[in-house]
């Protein structure tokens, strides 16, 4: 990869008084990264080891490039009061990344990120600890220099992200680190004494059935999609012969399939979408495993039914699905 440095000259831009908020430098052996004077910390999460996506390109056709980093994850967020601006309160830290010998990877503001999708598509901390307004925000993404051009990862990398809503500023950061933590230890499965009772073996998962008879629906397992995407592969329609099967059991069974979606993009264009994933579902049923059309409604959410937060990509990895409905038997 071939590194260039990246920084925006910003003419006599204002230069905020800072005081020292972190505990150690971004890079080793260098003053610690400050921030604005009144900035207050909201909230600190640690992974020991852990992957980060980090953003390294605006939002496209094919979504958000990113690099995976694995290591020590540690995400931060603050809040300013004030009139300082988005760009006022990063160029302070960017210029300190700089100093400290770090090269910016990305950067960009609302509009030339993505607007909305690059919003929804990163990792942003849950609110009120994070508060990101759709109109006014910067990103940036930097790296510790010190490593080859190779596409290993760095030693160390950092995300900035800012935005300013209402009558303050908020401030987010995510860096992680080269995993330093100890291996777990590890011991060999031990025999059990002669004479001993036997370990209890864990109960059985309920059956398909018995989760409809319960529950009245089921999320079909192995049946996802990736935002926007309306394909099933080979292994998804594996994981349909449960539903198949219990069809062939109970000759009178009727089941509906519902699709749905994340929160990305308007509600008509995603209750479409979750209807046609629902389509998919029921052509794969019969085409196959031979199953009756009539024995199979379809209809599509959209986002309106999420099961997890739309705020994280994990939530909406969660939220794209597929669910059956017992109907009748």
């Amino acid at each position: 990869m071939t590194r260039t440095l990246a920084v925006l000259a910003l003419g006599g831009c204002l230069m905020l008084p800072s005081s020292p908020l972190f505990a150690q430098a971004l890079s080793g052996g260098t003053s610690a990264l400050r921030l604005p004077a009144g900035a207050v910390e909201r909230s600190r999460r640690e992974t020991a080891l852990g992957t980060y996506a980090l953003p390294i390109g605006a939002f496209g056709e094919t979504g958000i490039p990113t690099r995976l980093q694995e290591g020590h994850i540690l995400r931060r967020t603050w809040h300013l009061s004030g009139d300082a601006t988005v760009l006022q309160v990063l160029d302070v830290l960017r210029r300190q990344l700089v100093e400290q010998g770090y090269e910016i990877l990305f950067q960009c503001e609302t509009r030339q990120c993505g607007g909305f999708d690059f919003r929804f598509g990163i990792e942003v901390v849950p609110a009120p600890d994070m508060v990101v307004s759709l109109s006014d925000y910067h990103f940036l993404a930097a790296q510790n220099p010190g490593v080859p051009d190779t596409e290993a990862d760095p030693v160390q990398t950092v995300s900035l992200l800012v935005s300013r809503s209402g009558a303050a500023t908020y401030i987010q950061m995510i860096k992680v680190t080269p995993d330093n933590q100890p291996p777990l230890p590890l011991t060999t499965a031990e025999t059990p004494a002669p004479g001993s009772p036997p370990s209890p073996k864990p109960a059985p998962a309920s059956g398909l059935k018995d989760l409809l008879e319960q529950q009245g629906r089921v999320v079909l397992d192995g049946v996802v999609f990736g935002t926007g995407a309306e394909t099933l592969g080979p292994e998804a329609i594996s994981s349909l012969k449960d539903i198949a099967g219990l069809l062939k059991e109970e000759a009178k069974a009727q089941v509906l399939i519902v699709g749905h979606t994340d929160s990305v993009g308007s509600l008509e264009d995603n209750t479409a979408l979750s209807l046609r994933r629902a389509q998919l579902v029921k052509d794969a049923l019969v085409s196959a495993y031979g199953v009756a059309e009539e024995r199979i409604s379809i209809a599509g959410a959209g986002y309106m039914a999420p099961i997890a937060s739309n705020l994280t990509a994990v939530g909406r990895e969660k939220n794209r699905r597929v669910e059956v409905v017992l109907l009748a038997r």
